[in-house]
């Protein structure tokens, strides 16, 4: 499952997607960015917002839906 992940998000590497992050205590963050890097255990994103960020994830926060990419 991993290993489909991973490949899924390094296809869609550069292209603008909305993200949704149920993070802790049941506070979910939306926003619009890129995926810059794929690496071995996590990815990384670019906001594109005012306030450019620099998030980085896990390949098991998207299994989890944890992290939603839409």
């Amino acid at each position: 499952m991993i290993s489909k992940i991973k490949e899924d998000l390094k296809n869609k590497k550069g292209e603008k997607l909305h993200f949704k992050f149920n993070g802790a205590r049941n506070q979910i963050e939306e926003f619009d960015g890129m995926i810059i890097e794929t690496y071995n255990y996590i990815f990384t994103i670019k906001t594109i917002s005012d306030r450019e960020e620099l998030k980085s994830f896990t390949y098991s926060d998207v299994l989890i839906d944890n992290l939603e990419i839409y």
